[in-house]
Order: structure tokens, then sequence, then C-alpha cells
């Protein structure tokens, strides 16, 4: 049965729904600041941990940017649905004149752009405080671009499949650190490999496969989790 009236199409819904996200985000301005901070507070304490000898540094500097974008994008991770559900708009999803999977992807995309796309602006400023090399910083931005927006995909799936469970903050992160983990070695693994001279190719090619793969994927993996949730 149809609803009387014009019926939204995929892009109106889409620009709605990222209008609505983009309002609550702005009301809320100190929260949309915490991942970049908290990034920049653990590249930081490791530097001085370190002693700030620029040699050791570079060694360990794609895998410590890399892991503490990952950590900081925990942060957010268990609100990406929680706060629909709560208001009951989980609900009118499901019964939207729209997929829901499609509504779930654009929820993600809003996600990726106020959580990790930041991170991945500030990034040349984390990697100067590891003294990462210029020659090696197109690279950590690349893989960034590739592995920040799988991360928020594959954390959806968890996020969907807790979304009806209370405090699920540290079992979130227990389920989705596993996932995380082959995005953090391939992610490390072309800033490394840039850095001993090898060709970081392999490692950037593997992380946009996983990335179409995951587009695909993940948005109805996450709206069949929702169903069940709120079945």
């Amino acid at each position: 049965m149809s609803l009387p009236g014009p019926q939204p199409t995929l892009f109106t819904a889409a620009r709605a729904l990222l209008a609505r996200d983009l309002r609550l985000l702005w009301r809320r301005r100190g929260d949309a600041a915490q991942p970049v901070l908290f990034a920049l507070l653990v590249v930081a304490l490791f530097a001085l941990a370190m002693g700030g000898e620029e040699r050791q540094l570079q060694g360990v500097a794609s895998a410590v940017l890399w892991l503490a974008i990952l950590l900081a994008g925990l942060l957010s991770l268990d609100t990406l649905f929680r706060s629909d559900a709560e208001d009951g708009s989980l609900e009118q999803w499901l019964l939207a004149p729209v997929p829901l999977a499609w509504l779930v992807a654009v929820r993600v995309f809003s996600h990726w752009l106020t959580t990790a796309f930041p991170l991945v602006l500030v990034s040349p400023l984390l990697a100067e405080l590891m003294h990462l090399p210029a020659a090696q910083l197109p690279v950590l931005v690349t893989s960034l671009a590739l592995g920040t927006p799988l991360l928020s995909l594959l954390g959806a799936v968890v996020a969907a499949l807790t979304v009806g469970m209370r405090r699920a903050g540290i079992l979130l992160a227990l389920l989705v650190l596993p996932l995380y983990v082959p995005v953090l070695v391939f992610g490390a693994g072309a800033v490394s490999a840039a850095a001993q001279g090898l060709d970081p190719g392999g490692a950037l090619l593997m992380l946009g496969a996983g990335l179409v793969a995951a587009a695909f994927l993940a948005p109805l993996t996450a709206a069949a989790a929702i169903r069940i949730a709120n079945s």
C-alpha cells in the first residue's frame, strides 16, 4: 500500500537525513571535536614517551598514527544508531518508503564525514608530531582515505547488532576490533612499505577492494541486524 502524496526519492531521503544529522551535530559541536582531540593526545603522549627521538619515532610512525585514528573512531561508534533507537527514529526507518539499507548507508557516510574525515584532514599534523618523512605522507593520506570509510562500514554492522543492548560500549569494541585488524595491517603496512622503498600499491589495492565490497554488503547486513533488533 503506497502512501498518499509524492513519494520521496532515494536522494531526497538521503539529503533530508544528512541535513538532520548535520543539524544535530552542530548543536553538540564539542562532541564532534572529541575524536580529533583524542587522536592528537594519543600521538603526542606516544611521542613524549619515546623521548622525541626522531629516528625511533619514524620507525613506528605509521603504526601509531593508524592506531590512534582507529581508536578515535571507536569513541562515537556506539552512538551510530543508539540515539535513533532511543527516540524511535529506527522504527520510522523501517516504515519509510525507501530501502532501509540506503538509510543505513547515508548514516554511515554522515558518521564518516563528521568523525573520520576530520582525522584525515589533520593527519599531516599528526604525522609531523611523529616525524614522518614528507615522502610518505601521500601514502598515509591515501591509506586513511581508503581505510577510514571501511572502518565506518564495518563498525556500522557491529553497532547495528548491539543497538538493542544497553551499555554495549565494551562489547562493541570487543566485537569490532578483530574486524579492524586487517584494515590496520594493510593501512599501516602501506606506509611501512613506502618507508622501505617498496611499492605500497598492493596494500592500497587491498584496502580499495575491501571498501568496495563493504560499501555493498555492510549496509545490507546492518539493515538486517536493525530489523532483527526491532522485531
